[in-house]
């Protein structure tokens, strides 16, 4: 019995020692790898150290964009109403405002011997204490592209991937509205009022059944994906056929959730734009959208006979 009690310790003192090479190992690992990402850091050669930009302002060959925080939020400030998506300046002034440089060039020759006497792109930062950094793109050079800041001699390249970053169209700056995912399994009514008459398809209602099955086809073939018009004014409701005395009114009762609770989706439907789709609003939002004419037809139950006839007498 000793001689086994004797065993097991003998055992347990040999798993204590290799544990504890184990965790050595494992910790001059870690130490060795932050070490090691400490020195990298450290190579890192910065054009910009911006902290707290409150303002960006940039031309990439695609026109001018200029964003401005007030109170946390950035504003697009050629339309302050524009619906920015939030997270794109953000990664525009965290990429800006340490703007790695692959390399800086010592002893370099004279602005205009890289194409920077005349950059051919600008970006502006303006931090909140008032600081203004514009870093100025000249010619290429591989992969690259020279880089100062203005009223500064020194020069560096950087990736021109970080170009990338800045080439967006309206449609992919604004944050569009969340639609609902809608289909015959959690369509509970349809109404429809244009002009005063008003149509409801019930899916308690038996006769129901299959006009439930086409509307709720068309809700859920919704994307809200492009835009004629970001913050529509009232008077230019008209323009899109969108004012109260043009549109037509679709509002879906639909469940949601393993508790079926109930919601409601408006959907102001207006005129045609000229190339197959229409202009469509959606609950109190501001943004006129496109959606293609059939997709309308659908939600409204408009029949195909209907629709082929309206289109020949065009």
């Amino acid at each position: 019995m000793e001689k086994k009690t004797k065993k097991l310790l003998i055992l347990l003192g040999i798993l204590l020692v290799l544990s504890g090479i184990l965790f050595g190992i494992c910790f001059f690992n870690e130490k060795k790898a932050e070490r090691q990402k400490a020195e990298k850091e450290a190579e890192k050669i910065y054009v910009t150290d911006l902290d707290e930009i409150s303002e960006i302002r940039y031309d990439v060959g695609n026109g001018v964009f200029t964003f401005e925080k007030k109170e946390d939020i950035w504003i697009y400030m050629e339309d302050s109403d524009f619906p920015l998506k939030q997270s794109i300046p953000k990664q525009i002034a965290d990429t800006f405002g340490s703007l790695e440089a692959e390399r800086e060039l010592k002893d370099a020759d004279a602005p205009e011997d890289y194409g920077l006497d005349q950059p051919i792109y600008t970006v502006s930062l303006t931090t909140a204490d008032g600081n203004t950094a514009t870093v100025e793109f000249g010619d290429t050079a591989g992969d690259c592209y020279y880089v100062k800041i203005a009223d500064r001699e020194q020069i560096y390249t950087v990736t021109a991937s970080v170009l990338q970053g800045l080439q967006y169209t309206l449609n992919e700056l604004a944050q569009f509205d969340e639609y609902p995912d809608i289909g015959s399994g959690n369509l509970a009514k349809e109404t429809i009022t244009e002009k005063g008459k008003t149509t409801i398809y019930d899916s308690d209602e038996e006769e129901d059944v299959e006009n439930i099955a086409a509307v709720a086809g068309g809700l859920g073939a919704v994307t809200l994906d492009e835009a004629a018009d970001y913050s529509v004014s009232d008077e230019n409701l008209s323009k899109y056929g969108l004012d109260e005395d043009m549109r037509i009114t679709v509002k879906a009762v639909y469940t949601e959730g393993e508790e079926k609770l109930e919601n409601e989706l408006i959907l102001y439907i207006g005129k045609e734009n000229g190339s197959d789709k229409r202009y469509v609003m959606m609950n109190d939002s501001r943004i006129v959208y496109l959606v293609p004419a059939t997709v309308c037809d659908n939600i409204l139950n408009v029949p195909d006979e209907q629709t082929d006839a309206e289109k020949s007498s065009e």
